[in-house]
């Protein structure tokens, strides 16, 4: 099911950025590793997590787990490149770099290495949709971390020096991460043909004529605008009591200045009434086909918390979505390798699927593919369509939904062995403004598709009015360019 070339993207920094191909949607906690229904009635039941509100607006959420010893501490922001203004894009990923750039009581640096010296490491990360910022530490130091998480997110601080020094940094990690990756470049053009009005057509890492005009006022404003109690959420997962987090959090966080919550403009995409095709020139060793379809996503209106409820049949079609995404490439042998790798004359070296289920903005449901030697990308466009088709006409084999279901039971066991990935589901999961309890919610309705229901979306989503399809065409590669070095500060 991974995109082995792009996905929906975070870029990282502690205290600088790095590109990490994968993406935080809490979908993909649900196929880690395969297993069996039985694993789950055999599973120690987790602790519920609790959610408040502090007295400044503030989130916070509580999700105990006495295991080990440790915490998890993260802060998230709902705000991305997605609430950026055209001439200032990346200054939501720059405003994370800065993050790490002191308060009036801790320098520069500093807070790295206070966190370090606690035993614990952090980290921080922005995409289109949020901003995160983490520390796992021994439990009996999250007061710690809390006094610097809290002072940093309300007096974060900097001179015109710092920030145009730390903005080369990203400037570097753009050409890096970026310009010297055909498949990155690509992606980030198909962006802009898939998207006319929506922010999802900008890159989270910015364009570098943005970049290149972004001043220490710009990233400022952003976080005089963005930053505000009302619009964060504390997390805190691991060995701790819920009564004593809480109290810590009123402390270092309920007490930060409130300020009004921005107000958002919809930016509503016009709806597309043909094919748009997109080639993409770029050194490069190999051809590379992506099929991108608008399809609905999952939103929280969609997964109704109660039995009694009514379903939409947009949520009904956003999981068959998801299911049909895991037939197709979410484990070893499905449809997709099955058909263009793996036969006896294989179309293509590597071909997936992936869709995302829950986002702010709007959702994709994209397949791709890299030729085999002797064949071309629209051979591999061809035969990606076809195996949707195949399903559209003959749908899915109770084997096949078997399988997949079984292993998203068995990654709701999987999934809680990490205290951090039950920080960060969380997290995602209020940052798409879903309630308490929606991941197991999620699990039942998912366990719920019916082969019907994917065939059905099979047959109805994948039309050309809905389809963007981007072409990498090779260009001769300089065998005498050397691979460009990482500067200070960028890391892989």
């Amino acid at each position: 099911m991974k995109h082995p070339f792009h996905f929906p993207g975070l870029l990282w920094a502690s205290p600088v950025s790095r590109l990490v191909l994968a993406t935080f949607l809490p979908i993909l906690a649900l196929f880690p590793l395969p297993g069996s229904a039985a694993e789950v009635r055999t599973a120690r039941p987790a602790t519920l997590a609790q959610q408040f509100t502090l007295k400044n607006g503030m989130t916070l959420i509580v999700k105990p787990d006495r295991r080990a010893p440790t915490a998890v501490h993260m802060v998230w922001v709902r705000v991305g490149s997605m609430d950026e203004v055209d001439g200032t894009s990346g200054v939501a990923h720059v405003l994370e770099h800065m993050m790490f750039k002191g308060t009036p009581t801790v320098k520069a640096g500093d807070f790295s290495r206070k966190v370090a010296a606690l035993g614990g490491r952090e980290n921080a990360f922005t995409s289109k949709d949020y901003t995160g910022y983490f520390q796992q530490i021994p439990s009996a130091k999250l007061e710690d971390v809390m006094r610097l998480e809290s002072d940093r997110f309300a007096n974060n601080t900097w001179t015109d020096e710092v920030f145009a020094k730390e903005l080369e940094v990203v400037k570097e990690e753009r050409r890096l991460r970026t310009e010297d990756k055909p498949h990155a470049r690509l992606h980030e053009a198909m962006d802009g043909v898939i998207y006319q009005a929506d922010p999802y057509r900008r890159p989270i890492v910015g364009w570098m004529s943005d970049l290149e005009s972004l001043t220490a006022e710009d990233a400022r404003a952003f976080y005089r605008r963005w930053y505000t109690p009302a619009n964060a959420a504390v997390i805190v997962a691991g060995d701790v009591d819920v009564d004593a987090v809480r109290l810590l959090a009123e402390k270092y966080y309920g007490s930060l200045p409130v300020y009004a919550e921005p107000a958002r403009k919809p930016r509503t995409e016009p709806e597309q009434t043909g094919l748009r095709r997109l080639d993409f020139k770029a050194p490069a060793e190999q051809a590379y086909v992506a099929l991108a379809f608008k399809v609905p996503g999952l939103k929280p209106a969609g997964l109704p918390m109660t039995a009694a409820a009514p379903t939409d049949a947009t949520s009904d079609d956003a999981l068959a979505l998801t299911v049909l995404s895991a037939v197709l490439s979410g484990y070893d042998g499905a449809r997709l390798p099955r058909a263009l790798t793996l036969s006896d004359q294989p179309v293509a070296d590597s071909a997936g699927a992936y869709y995302g289920l829950t986002a702010r903005g709007p959702q994709l449901f994209t397949l791709y593919g890299v030729p085999a030697v002797g064949k071309t990308a629209a051979e591999v466009e061809a035969a990606l369509r076809a195996q949707v088709v195949l399903v559209a006409k003959d749908g899915v084999t109770e084997a096949e939904l078997s399988r997949v279901k079984n292993r998203w039971v068995a990654g709701e066991v999987y999934k809680q062995d990490s205290v951090f990935n039950q920080a960060r589901l969380l997290g995602v999961s209020w940052i798409n403004g879903f309630p308490l309890g929606a991941d197991q919610l999620l699990l039942e309705r998912l366990r719920k598709v019916t082969a019907a229901q994917v065939q059905s979306v099979a047959a109805k989503y994948f039309g050309d009015d809905a389809l963007t399809v981007a072409t990498l065409l090779p260009q001769p590669v300089d065998s005498t360019r050397k691979p460009r070095v990482p500067a200070a500060g960028i890391r892989h």
